[in-house]
């Protein structure tokens, strides 16, 4: 199993190098920079990706309206270049709030816009001429002054295949992933309760995988904190505001895809209170209504039992980038903890078959 955590551009220029260094030493094997509507994320790994030299370093995710395909597909062609082949293209469709608010692009057929965007990049790292007629995007485009040529990279195309890492949680995006990308990177992610989410999806789309394609590889996992100090009641409570906040204000009330997920685990009664009393602003309540029982399994907080349970949970649900959100007052010693209790584990057997073999704390 590998790790992974977050990096972002929020720290001064030495100490962003210094951090990222010192988690490449720890033993993490590939770091993700978040884009919402701060610091961008290909920046912020272009800096990293000069100051370190095995980590992978993937973005987490590009939006895809906010960039053409072309050009997300230019960027990744560089980054690739940049880090000698350590780069990870993470897309996702981000929210309607984020893309039509910030963006100012609507948010429309983003299944079929993932779809196009991901072959329009392959396209691209291949050198071929940039001819696509797809549901969203047509290369040359139709309008404008019909002056439009197709065109080939100019620069050396990537020497690897660039690995693209999709999030997703709705059922039709998921099963996109498990056809189409090499990795599906999720959150709030309850091993046990996987298979009941997630488990046709990707039946479905494994069923319609490219047989040359190496097995999907997942990316979840949670809040870490590893002990019993005082950390772990402040790491429950950032699980515990996080969700909250996820499910209560990250979405209108209409269309929030974090409120459908804990509705799907079976917490549906307990996803409306939260986002009734959010949007209410009665935030403390609407952290209190997150279920106990989902801060105990979607997260790795406790002993050192109860953290490599969690972490056995993860790896049975077919997890193979464990993510770890680090709460704990030294998060380099956590790092390096967790990496000797995954070091030597067997391999993860294929998503499609493993993810339905954790039980169901619910049941």
């Amino acid at each position: 199993m590998k790790l992974s955590t977050q990096l972002t551009a929020s720290r001064e220029p030495a100490a962003l190098a210094a951090h990222a260094t010192q988690l490449e030493a720890a033993g993490l094997d590939l770091l993700w920079s978040p884009e919402l509507y701060g610091h961008d994320a290909v920046s912020t790994l272009g800096f990293v990706a000069g100051r370190t030299s095995q980590v992978q370093l993937m973005t987490g995710i590009i939006p895809l309206y906010s960039r053409t395909p072309a050009l997300i597909a230019q960027t990744a062609a560089t980054l690739a270049a940049l880090s000698e082949d350590r780069f990870v293209l993470g897309l996702g469709s981000s929210g309607p709030q984020v893309i039509e608010g910030w963006h100012g692009v609507a948010f429309d057929r983003p299944i079929a816009r993932t779809r196009d965007t991901i072959d329009i990049c392959r396209k691209v790292w291949r050198g071929e001429r940039l001819v696509h007629d797809g549901d969203t995007i047509s290369l040359p485009s139709n309008g404008g002054m019909g002056l439009g040529k197709a065109l080939r990279f100019m620069g050396p195309t990537p020497t690897r295949r660039v690995p693209i890492a999709l999030a997703a949680l709705g059922p039709k995006n998921v099963e996109l992933a498990a056809a189409e990308a090499e990795m599906w990177q999720t959150v709030h992610f309850v091993p046990e309760l996987a298979d009941q989410v997630w488990g046709g999806s990707l039946a479905s789309g494994t069923a319609r995988r490219d047989t040359s394609m190496p097995p999907l590889q997942i990316m979840a996992g949670g809040i870490v904190a590893i002990g019993d100090g005082a950390h772990i009641k402040a790491a429950r409570r950032a699980a515990r505001v996080l969700i909250g906040y996820s499910v209560g204000g990250m979405g209108a009330r209409s269309k929030n895809f974090y409120k459908d997920l804990l509705a799907r685990y079976g917490w549906e009664d307990e996803a409306q209170q939260i986002q009734d009393l959010f949007l209410a602003k009665r935030h403390e309540e609407a952290y209190a209504a997150v279920p106990d029982e989902y801060i105990e399994l979607a997260n790795l907080i406790g002993d050192e039992s109860t953290v490599r349970q969690r972490i056995r949970a993860h790896e049975a649900a077919g997890v193979t980038h464990l993510d770890l959100q680090l709460h704990d007052p030294d998060p380099v010693a956590a790092i390096e903890k967790i990496r000797e209790w995954t070091l030597g584990d067997p391999a993860v057997p294929p998503v499609h078959s493993a993810i339905a073999v954790a039980p169901n704390p619910r049941e």
